[in-house]
Formats: C-alpha cells, structure tokens, sequence
C-alpha cells in the first residue's frame, strides 16, 4: 500500500463518502416515500414501480443497504488509517487525526446531509438511486439472504416472528387524519362530506329516523273524505299505509300512481287504493346507515320502516335522511332546512322538541352529545330529569336555550339564539 499515491488514497475516500451518502440517503428515501403516492406514480414510472418493487421485501432491502454501507464505512475507516499513517509516520498522532476528520466527514457529508436531503425531497432522491440499487441488491442477494436467515433466526431464539409482508392499510380513524391533513388539495365541502361517509359507520337508522309519532300516513280506517284530505296535504311523495294503527301497516304508497290511476280515468276508491300499495320494507333498530345505503341501492328502495326486536314499528328512514348525513344541508337558511325550526324576527328559531339531535347540530353547526337521546326533548329530560315549566332556561355545554312549551309529557317548543352559543362558555351544564 506504501507504494500507492497519496492523491490515488484520497480519491478513493472522496467516492467511498459518496458512496456510504447514496446508501445513506437511499434508506431515508425509501421509508420516506409515500405509498399510496407511491402506488399512484407507478402507473406511469419506470421509477416508481422499480421503488415499489423493493419496498416489498423490506428486509431484502434494508439488509442490502445495511450490507453496502457498512462494507464502504469500513473500507473508508481502513483507507483514512492508512492516510493518516501516511502523513504522520511516526506514532499514532496520524491514526487519531484520521478517526476525527472521517468521523466529522462522515457524520456531515454521509449520514445527516444526505438523510435530510431523502427525507425533504424523498421521490426526487430515491427514484434516480433505485436505478443502482436494484442491481446491488441482485448481486448482494446470497450474503443478504445468508444474513436475514440469521436474523430470522435469532428472532426465533427470542421469541418473536417476523412478518414478511409490508402492510399499509388504514383504520377509519387514519384515514380521517389523512382527509384532515389534506385541507390544502381537498376542497373543503369535499373534505367535510368525505368524513361525513367516514361517520356513516358510527351511525345508526336510529339516529336519523323519522319517529313513529310523527309519521304521516294513511288510514284506512278513516273515512274516505279524511283520506283524501290526508293525501291532498301531504308533502311527501311516498306514505305508509295501516290500518288504524302503524304497527298494522298494509303497505306503502306512491302517490305518483294516484296520477296515473286518475289521468286512465278509472274510479277512485279505497280499493283502487289498495291495489296501488306496495309491500312494505322493514329493517332491525341498530342498523349502520353504511349497511342500509348499501341495502337501498341493493333492492332499489327509497324508503324502509325500522322495527324493534318485537316487530313493532320504531319510525321512518329514508334514502334522502342518508344522504343529507353524507353532503350536509341543501339550504343555508336553518329555517329552510328544516320544518322543525322557525326563524324569527329577532334573530332567534323556535325548535320543536322532537327534532333528531343529529339534525340540530348540522343546521346549527352544534356539537350537542348524539350519543344518548335522540331527540332534543329527551336531551332535556334527561338532563333535568322532569318536565320542565314554561319558562324554563338551561344551559347544555355551551348551548343556551328557553323552554317555551310543553305538555305533559314532553318538551314541546324550545327558543335557542346561536348568537349566544357562538360565545365562550362553561364547559358544564348548568340551569338558571
């Protein structure tokens, strides 16, 4: 070695920092990149799938990186001594010179510069290396495969195993921390609605129904006069049809088909009537809202009456109640958005007590607890634990609100002014 040039020594160690900074920065680029992106960019890069390729067996990989870096190290620690030898032959002055000068080179040229580099800028690092590093893990592969054999084994020794397969996949709550961290490429309606699809899980046709009390229908057992006044006011398209009672629903009706029996000129009666029922779907209290989109779309319905476990008729749901969970309000007006809540001129909405907690807190942009009652009167009533008085002010979280009417078993209308509950407020629930 004495007879090589010193410039030749140098040179050596200048390709020998390169090379350790390109392995380096090459394991930082990798574990940095993004898969799904990752994923995304292979349709169209040679780069990209070449990438994907290795980070499927990242013990191959790593075991390759690990294996050239340290060989370069190495040899780079083996070529300082000799330089520092070289320059300072008499005593170990040279070998300690070298140690620190590598070290200081290595720490700042191969190691933290390079892995900064991959890690700001990760695709436009390691897709150019991969081009290189694919052929080295192909001829490194016997000593890789002979080291991560050991490896496994000692795993093995103590107990744990190794799983070869690299998994990405996300839990609902990962995934609405990635539709979060997006803001600025989602548009913000688009974000919303997709965490509202994220929620359909949590939530339950219990949550939006229609309750049984307030559905409107036909009965049967009214006079024909009384039924056709019911269907002459009827905002909705679509209504059940019973026999004195809801749980002894018949079938549901389209009123569409009233158009059509009338425009054929035919008679008009409760017979025709029956003969335009259509049987009725029915699906269990408890049911996600996901399964039942999934389940309307399956059977082509609109509309289904949900039932507990005795067969008795909870309330109403409908394809629209699941859709307005995913895209929010079709109004900015919460007047207009919904029949149980009156403007005022003061600034402040009259609500009725029956309004679904759910639906309050979309009009208003509220956050009051979903998780108990479903409606506002028995959030109320639970909270009070009676009927209140007329009058009656309270307080829920951050939520001021009067009663002004009840009955004897329910809160019937209540005054809110979202002007106040946009203040600062005491987190507890208080009563004045």
């Amino acid at each position: 070695m004495d007879d090589i040039p010193l410039s030749l020594l140098f040179l050596a160690l200048f390709f020998l920092l390169l090379a350790s900074a390109f392995f380096s920065g090459a394991e930082t680029g990798l574990m940095s990149l993004n898969r799904y992106r990752l994923r995304h960019l292979a349709k169209r890069l040679r780069a990209a799938r070449i990438a994907l390729r290795l980070l499927e067996q990242p013990s191959r990989l790593l075991g390759g990186i690990l294996l050239g870096n340290n060989f370069v190290n190495i040899l780079a620690a083996t070529l300082a001594t000799l330089i520092g030898q070289r320059l300072y032959p008499k005593g170990e002055l040279g070998v300690l010179i070298a140690t620190v000068s590598l070290t200081t080179l290595m720490i700042i040229f191969s190691e933290v510069t390079p892995k900064t580099l991959a890690a700001l800028k990760p695709e436009r690092f390691t897709f150019p290396a991969v081009y290189l590093l694919e052929p080295l893990l192909k001829l490194f592969y016997p000593i890789v495969w002979l080291l991560n054999h050991v490896t496994r084994l000692v795993l093995k020794l103590l107990g744990l195993k190794e799983d070869q397969h690299s998994h990405f996949d996300l839990s609902t709550e990962e995934l609405r921390t990635v539709v979060n961290e997006a803001a600025t490429l989602i548009p913000q309606r688009h974000q919303q609605m997709l965490l509202n699809i994220l929620d359909l899980e949590k939530v339950t046709v219990d949550d939006i129904m229609v309750p049984r009390n307030e559905i409107v229908g036909v009965d049967l057992e009214k006079n024909w006069e009384h039924i056709l006044k019911t269907l002459s006011e009827s905002q909705h398209t679509k209504l059940p049809v019973y026999k004195g009672d809801i749980n002894h629903i018949v079938g549901m009706l389209h009123t569409r088909r009233i158009l059509k029996l009338v425009e054929a000129r035919e008679e008009f009666n409760q017979d025709s009537l029956r003969s335009l029922v259509r049987e009725p779907y029915f699906v269990p209290q408890g049911t996600p809202l996901h399964t039942q989109l999934m389940n309307f779309q399956r059977m082509r319905l609109r509309i289904a009456m949900v039932v507990d476990e005795y067969g008795d008729i909870l309330g109403l749901v409908t394809l629209e109640d699941i859709l307005e969970e995913i895209v929010g309000e079709f109004t900015t007006n919460p007047a207009d958005s919904s029949s149980d809540i009156e403007s005022q001129e003061d600034g402040t909405y009259l609500v009725d007590g029956a309004i679904n907690v759910r639906e309050l807190n979309r009009v208003l942009e509220w956050h009051l607890p979903t998780n108990g009652p479903k409606t506002l009167n028995g959030l109320i009533i639970e909270y009070l634990e009676h009927i209140p008085d007329p009058g009656t002010s309270l307080r829920l979280g951050n939520y001021p609100m009067d009663v002004i009417q009840t009955t004897q078993n329910a809160v019937k209308t209540v005054r809110i002014d979202p002007r106040l509950a946009m203040r600062p407020q005491a987190e507890s629930t208080e009563i004045e």
